[in-house]
């Protein structure tokens, strides 16, 4: 095995390729190398319909294609990664080799290093190839953070797969909601034009905050004004906006819902937005993501006839420990995931003067017209005139939820919310999660449209715990 020692030569865990089939692209010019302890956990992995078995397939079915017209002496020279270049796989120049373990390689750990036998003899095998080649940089990328950590503790060098992370820093994500300076309108009013059309009103504008504007960002001044307004659309330096809609009271509201604050008013308006295709909402516990998706859905399902029906999904993945397999229907088996429906229908269906017959009536009314699905079954369908609300969508990796958005077909309107601090699968961050890739991709859509919910509106107890605990 000839390594150059100008390049680096990374050694994968088996996670890196579960969670990215297509990491053996994203090193560029440097060489990768893949224990066979790697590739037998792969191969155990490789049944089954989750996500994680279908990555292992795919990483399977890329190796076969390098190894494709290889004979014993390509093997352990490395295979050309440049090999799958004209596939598409990655846009950079990849001239690094891909190499597999040939031959034995254990190098001698402390006898007290715990863990399991696969890590240890990962661990082993980085520690062989930094006492064969010395000159070369001998790096491990691991997705476990103990297992980064032992590294570190052997002296060895251990990154994570940092590739699939939209950001690197989650205060840097696009939060939807931009304050304007109180001097606003003396640096950009002056060529300003304003119209009424369809009983909306409309600024058509020039200045230099436009150029960081994005289509349906939320604009507000924080004064006596109240100005808050929505961009419609921008060209360069010039945009138009339209004046918000106020759903804090009076005749506009959701399903009897009204806004609480400033960000949950902005939430109504794309949400009430036929227009606009898709919305993502962030925010912590109690900020009223799924009140107010929920509101704006039973309105137009129900009273604007806009949609044939809503349908709610969301990752299954257990706070605590999983009390195993539940009987029922996919309806049924999906009951228990969706507390948080359940508990916005009995406020959104409350109404203080119903007797408990038509507490049930309505109940029924609204559940017929509200369907829970899993995302097991969600490859191959096509939704026409739903709408579509993907609950704690944080959970979900980039390649799932682009596996859910694509199944949209016309007039499908889809929500996503969820809580970044709130990540409860493995190997996923706020900065890597499907949820953040979503929000930055679709920052620049006309039809999209995001905002971060900041103020709890559940209860002065549950406020004060989000502060304190």
């Amino acid at each position: 095995m000839n390594i150059s020692a100008q390049k680096k030569l990374f050694v994968l865990d088996t996670n890196v390729l579960m969670h990215d089939p297509a990491a053996l692209f994203h090193f560029q010019e440097h060489n990768i190398f893949i224990p066979m302890v790697v590739l037998e956990e792969l191969d155990h992995a490789k049944r089954g319909v989750t996500e994680v078995a279908r990555n292992v397939r795919q990483v399977s079915r890329f190796i076969d294609d390098l190894l494709k017209g290889t004979d014993q002496n390509d093997i352990k020279q490395g295979l050309p990664l440049s090999q799958l270049q004209s596939s598409g796989q990655n846009e950079n120049a990849l001239d690094g080799r891909l190499y597999f373990q040939t031959q034995q390689m254990t190098a001698a750990l402390p006898d007290s290093m715990p863990g399991n036998l696969a890590d240890n003899s990962i661990l082993s095998i980085v520690l062989t190839l930094v006492k064969q080649f010395p000159d070369t940089q001998v790096i491990l990328v691991s997705k476990d953070i103990n297992m980064r950590i032992k590294a570190a503790a052997l002296e060895l060098k251990a990154e994570d797969y940092h590739t699939d992370q939209t950001l690197d820093d989650i205060d840097l994500l696009y939060s939807g909601a931009t304050a304007l300076p109180d001097d606003f309108w003396e640096t950009h009013g002056n060529k300003m034009q304003s119209w009424i059309e369809e009983g909306r009103t409309y600024y058509k504008l020039e200045g230099p905050l436009v150029t960081n504007w994005h289509p349906n960002q939320y604009l507000y001044i924080e004064n006596s004004s109240d100005f808050e307004a929505i961009v419609r659309s921008v060209d360069n330096d010039t945009a138009t906006l339209e004046l918000a809609v106020n759903y804090r009271q009076g005749h506009h509201s959701a399903w009897g819902v009204f806004a609480k604050n400033r960000e949950q008013n902005f939430a109504f308006n794309v949400l009430m937005d036929p227009e606009i295709d898709f919305v993502t909402l962030l925010g912590t516990a109690g900020t009223g993501k799924t009140l107010l998706a929920l509101a704006a859905g039973l309105t137009q399902t129900m009273d604007d006839k806009l949609y044939h029906e809503i349908i709610m999904t969301r990752e299954t993945v257990p706070v605590g420990e999983d009390i195993g397999f539940l009987p029922g229907t996919e309806e049924e088996k999906m009951a228990p995931w969706m507390g948080a429906l359940i508990d916005n229908l009995e406020l959104l269906g409350k109404q203080e003067e119903d007797t408990d017959w038509e507490k049930d009536v309505t109940k029924t009314i609204l559940m017929n017209k509200i369907k829970i699905r899993s995302l097991n079954f969600m490859r191959g369908r096509t939704f026409l005139n739903r709408y579509l609300i993907i609950d704690e969508a944080q959970n979900l990796t980039p390649k799932q939820i682009k596996t859910l958005i694509t199944r949209a077909g016309p007039g499908t309107k889809i929500i996503c919310i969820g809580n970044l601090s709130q990540i409860d699968t493995p190997y996923l961050t706020a900065t890597s999660s499907g949820l953040t890739y979503v929000v930055d991709k679709f920052k620049s859509w006309d039809h999209g449209a995001h905002i971060t919910l900041r103020r709890g509106e559940r209860s002065r107890l549950a406020d004060h715990a989000s502060e304190v605990l």
